[in-house]
C-alpha cells in the first residue's frame, strides 16, 4: 500500500480492514505492506526495489502535493509491468495524471490540488465550485450513484450495473480531457449520472487496474467484504501463482 500517511497508525484503518474482510472471502492471509511514498521519489532504482516482489498495489487516499511523485512512479511502474493495481480517491487522480503524462505525452498534466496554476489540469475542481471561497463548501461529501459500464473489472465484481458509494474529495476528473484520455485506453467505467462526473476509471490490455473516486473502504464489513476489495484481492492471487507458475518455469 503506497500512501503518505503511514506514519500514522490508524491513517489507513479502514483499508487494513477491507483487506482483512477480502481476503477472508479469498480463503488466503492480505500481508499488507506499507510503502512511503516520498520514499518512491529517489529514482527508478527504489520503485523496482521497494514494488519488483509485490503482488498487488494499492494507492491510497489523501490531500495536498506532499508524495504526489512518488504515488505516480508507483503507478507507471505497476501499469507497465501488469501488476494489480487499486487506486482510491487521490490514487485515482494520480493514475490519471501518471496516464497524460507518460502515455499520451501531455508532460504538463497535473491535478490543480497540486499546482494551482497547472497548465494543462488533468483533475480540478468543478467550476460551479472555483467561486467558493469556504473550502468546505467544495467537498463532495456523502453517498452519490454510479452508472458502471457493462463488461468492466466494476461491472464484474459489483454483479450490478448501478451502484451507490460514499464520497470525500475536492477535486474531480477533468472532462476536457476525457476524450483524448479514452482514445488512448484509459476508459471512464463508473460514471455519475446526474453531473456526468467519472468515478471509475480502468486501463485496457493489462490484468487488473483499476481507480474510484470514492471510499469504498467506508462500506466493508466483516458480514459484507466490499466487492472491489474482494475482486482485487482474487486479481493479487492470480498474478502471484502465475508468478510462481514462470519461476518455476524457469527453473526447470
Amino acid at each position: 500500500m503506497v500512501g503518505k500517511y503511514n506514519e500514522l497508525q490508524d491513517a489507513y484503518k479502514s483499508i487494513h480492514e477491507s483487506f482483512v474482510h477480502g481476503g477472508a472471502l479469498n480463503e488466503c492471509d492480505v500481508k499488507v505492506i506499507p510503502i512511503h511514498s516520498e520514499a518512491l521519489e529517489k529514482g527508478p532504482e527504489m520503485v523496482a526495489k521497494a514494488l519488483e516482489n509485490i503482488d498487488g498495489v494499492l494507492v491510497a487516499p489523501g490531500f495536498g502535493e506532499r508524495g504526489i511523485e512518488g504515488k505516480l512512479e508507483a503507478i507507471k511502474y505497476v501499469r507497465e509491468h501488469a501488476i494489480p493495481f487499486f487506486g482510491i480517491c487521490l490514487g485515482m487522480q494520480c493514475a490519471v495524471v501518471e496516464f497524460a503524462r507518460n502515455v499520451l505525452d501531455i508532460k504538463k498534466a497535473s491535478s490543480t490540488e497540486v499546482d494551482v496554476n497547472a497548465e494543462d489540469p488533468i483533475i480540478d475542481l468543478m467550476p460551479d465550485q472555483k467561486t467558493i471561497t469556504r473550502k468546505g463548501g467544495t467537498m463532495r461529501l456523502g453517498s452519490y450513484v454510479c452508472n458502471i459500464k457493462e463488461g468492466s473489472i466494476a461491472s464484474r465484481a459489483y454483479n450490478s450495473l448501478k451502484i451507490e458509494e460514499r464520497h470525500r474529495h475536492r477535486y474531480e476528473f477533468n472532462n476536457d480531457y476525457l476524450e483524448q484520455i479514452q482514445s488512448n485506453g484509459m476508459l471512464a467505467t463508473g460514471v455519475n449520472p446526474e453531473t456526468n462526473l467519472v468515478e471509475i476509471v480502468e486501463l485496457e490490455n493489462h490484468p487488473f487496474f483499476l481507480g474510484v473516486q470514492f471510499h469504498p473502504e467506508l462500506k466493508s464489513t466483516v458480514e459484507n467484504p466490499h466487492p472491489l476489495f474482494v475482486s482485487f484481492i482474487d486479481a493479487c492471487l492470480k498474478y502471484s501463482r502465475r508468478k510462481a507458475k514462470n519461476l518455476k518455469l524457469v527453473k526447470d
